[in-house]
């Protein structure tokens, strides 16, 4: 039920959004004139706009962009609305260079641009919505996982880490196993029994009144039975999804290939070299140039305050580690008292964090008065600009550390070097301090092995929404 409600909705506001859109570009390019008078171009302009209005609401239902699939999480709705946009409007260009119409620039510039954006912030907003009513556990597809014990309390964890995705966990059904483990019994999930035969698999999903069925690794049944069992989950009208034993890996490096009616998955190692290499940082001089010029009246009232409020120096400077263990020293706003770092060891023993990775300290008694207001909103950061347009800092990557936290990583923490550090990553857009040392790492390897320009650029605005929040500032 939720997903026609949430199509009928989609429908009905992209309809409102077009119209919005082509309408206004109408109003704008030719204003208010009468069309009753023998005024034939604004006529043909008015045809075409009742035309560009019907294709463009049925071009973003052919991509697929009202898929239920695809809402509420990722950027692929996002993706489908600009793509099918763009291309309905580069049919316009081409028809109209082929048969030389004189189609009014102003017209079609002002519709693209105003319809692409209504869209986007349309589907933003029902997006809101429907990450609100997921967060209380509705508006989501039930899902049987069927597989081996680890691999399904893996998957369980997953999809509730993740409830705006739309897949609630509903119940777990080990075919072959010798009996349910202690760690789904941790996980609070029904387990329906272990039996592997294919009848037994229907009964249960016929129970559960499931709406999708997973199956992960190590799942007891033969081939033969699970392509059976895709048929009968088709004649009921449920879905089925192949969860392969793959952790941490974005979407844009798996590519499947069938082979021998086998759909052989290959996952492709991004490398920032080359190409990329010149694009991350062309963009990264480009926008901390901008930002840094943008930003010169805050820079100048923030030295301001902090040269007025605590006697010192306004910046301060420590050395970090960043790309393949080079060092070098991080600039931010001085939000302490001087010779602050003096005093940090005693006051890590006296809270009992002496030893431990990504060290805090918890009510800081250095901090200054100016000093808690800029870390809050970040402010204390904004020099670190100076570092991205040096080199030594990308305006997104892995968080820069101290050495003495870099000495505590493993073989498989040290691949997070292989990137320049960044102003903002992953770990600020999820938590920021609040995440532990595990989570860290865990999302700056993320980052390491799924890069790409548009996930830099979706995580710059993320952090916008992030700093103004506050959340988890230090």
């Amino acid at each position: 039920m939720w997903r026609s409600r949430y199509s009928r909705r989609l429908r009905a506001l992209d309809a409102g959004v077009i119209v919005w859109a082509v309408a206004g570009a109408f109003g704008v390019r030719f204003g208010l004139t009468d069309l009753s008078s023998d005024n034939s171009r604004e006529v043909d302009y008015l045809l075409l706009s009742g035309a560009l209005t019907v294709a463009w609401w049925i071009m973003l239902g052919f991509w697929g962009s009202r898929e239920p699939t695809i809402l509420g999480s990722g950027s692929e709705e996002y993706k489908r609305v600009l793509a099918s946009s763009a291309w309905l409007f580069g049919f316009v260009a081409i028809f109209s260079y082929a048969l030389r119409i004189d189609t009014a620039r102003g017209f079609v510039g002002l519709a693209f641009p105003a319809g692409a954006l209504g869209l986007l912030a349309a589907r933003w907003i029902v997006r809101q919505h429907l990450a609100l009513e997921r967060s209380r556990g509705q508006s989501a597809s039930r899902v049987l996982i069927v597989g081996g014990p680890h691999s399904a309390a893996h998957l369980v964890r997953s999809l509730r880490s993740e409830p705006t995705a739309g897949y609630l966990p509903a119940a777990v059904h080990l075919p072959g196993a010798l009996s349910p483990n202690s760690v789904l019994r941790e996980l609070n999930i029904p387990v329906t029994g272990v039996e592997s035969d294919l009848l037994s698999i229907l009964r249960v999903i016929d129970e559960t009144q499931i709406d999708a069925v997973a199956i992960s690794a190590g799942v007891g049944m033969n081939p033969e039975d699970l392509r059976k069992l895709g048929w009968e989950l088709a004649a009921r009208e449920i879905g089925m999804i192949l969860a392969p034993a793959l952790t941490d890996v974005a979407g844009p490096r798996i590519h499947t290939q069938p082979v021998a009616g086998l759909p052989l998955i290959h996952v492709s190692t991004p490398k920032l070299t080359g190409g990329k290499k010149v694009a991350k940082r062309t963009f990264d001089v480009a926008c901390a140039g901008l930002l840094t010029a943008f930003l010169v009246p805050v820079f100048i009232a923030v030295a301001l305050g902090v040269k007025l409020t605590s006697p010192g120096p306004i910046f301060y400077q420590q050395e970090r580690v960043g790309l393949r263990g080079t060092t070098f020293r991080m600039l931010k706003f001085r939000s302490m008292k001087v010779d602050a770092d003096t005093e940090l060891a005693g006051l890590l023993r006296t809270q009992g964090s002496d030893g431990k990775p990504l060290f805090k300290v918890e009510n800081d008694p250095r901090v200054t008065s100016i000093g808690g207001i800029l870390r809050k909103f970040s402010l204390d950061e904004l020099p670190q600009l100076l570092n991205v347009l040096g080199g030594s800092m990308s305006l997104v990557g892995p968080r820069p550390q101290r050495e003495g936290e870099v000495a505590l990583y493993d073989d498989a923490a040290h691949r997070r070097l292989y990137v320049s550090p960044g102003m903002s990553g992953l770990w600020q857009v999820s938590g920021r301090s609040n995440l532990t040392w595990e989570e860290s790492i865990r999302l700056d390897l993320y980052y390491v092995e799924n890069w790409s320009l548009m996930g830099d650029i979706l995580i710059l605005f993320k952090t916008f929404k992030a700093v103004f929040a506050s959340t988890g500032a230090v």
